[in-house]
């Protein structure tokens, strides 16, 4: 599934800070999805001492006779079927910048969708969506160039205050930000005794879809199983 140039990479940090502020404004944080029949994962690791950008995909298929339309969540273990997988490495093209870590895989991303055969309508990505400090993290950001729904679910905050949620599977605390306390995404219980991940809208999807999506992919571990394998794949733990 190839996409169309959005911007180019090979950029300056100061503007690749002056564009993530003018894109910014183009992400969308109300739902616009069509029927969800696959659901893509997505995670970044790097080899060779970060000289080497790894991106894998996993795409799963959404349990036959399901309509898409979200329905209250069961907190129920999900049973998804992986149809495809893709692990696609490049040279890393920029180096580790605070805020900018979307320049920095991203383009390992879209060389790995651009190898699917299966073409998702949700994609669930390890890392921040709007839960950034100029509100497009690397889940957004994907979103913007793939024209694609996107959710970020991240092991950890990069901004923003928030409540310590609840300790059942499924509650969850506003995680806000600004003088106005914006609420830029969700701090999330996904396991009973387990730290919680940090859900945000990345493109095309308002929060309560993402926290709905996020809950109703949940097995047996803390992450969502979409982005849990793709991490499998993008730490070389699932070869």
């Amino acid at each position: 599934m190839p996409t169309a140039p959005l911007h180019d990479w090979n950029l300056a940090p100061r503007d690749a800070i002056a564009l993530q502020k003018r894109l910014a404004k183009s992400v969308e944080r109300a739902d616009r999805l069509d029927p969800v029949r696959h659901l893509a994962g997505v995670d970044i690791g790097f080899e060779q001492q970060g000289a080497i950008t790894r991106a894998a995909v996993v795409v799963m298929a959404w349990p036959a006779g399901a309509s898409g339309e979200l329905e209250p969540a069961t907190l129920e273990p999900t049973t998804l079927e992986i149809v495809e997988q893709v692990v696609h490495r490049e040279p890393t093209r920029m180096p580790y910048v605070p805020g900018l870590l979307s320049f920095r895989e991203v383009p390992a991303a879209l060389g790995a969708f651009d190898r699917l055969t299966t073409q998702p309508q949700l994609v669930m990505v390890d890392g921040q969506g709007i839960a950034h400090p100029r509100r497009i993290g690397v889940a957004s950001h994907l979103g913007l160039w793939l024209d694609l729904p996107t959710i970020g679910v991240a092991k950890s905050r990069l901004c923003g205050r928030h409540g310590e949620p609840g300790p059942a599977r499924g509650d969850w605390t506003p995680l806000v930000d600004g003088p106005d306390d914006e609420v830029i995404g969700a701090v999330l219980r996904s396991r009973v005794k387990v730290k919680p991940i940090f859900v945000s809208p990345g493109h095309r999807v308002s929060l309560p879809t993402a926290l709905d999506w996020v809950i109703r992919c949940l097995g047996r571990t803390k992450l969502p199983e979409p982005t849990r394998l793709a991490d499998r794949l993008a730490s070389r733990r699932g070869r």
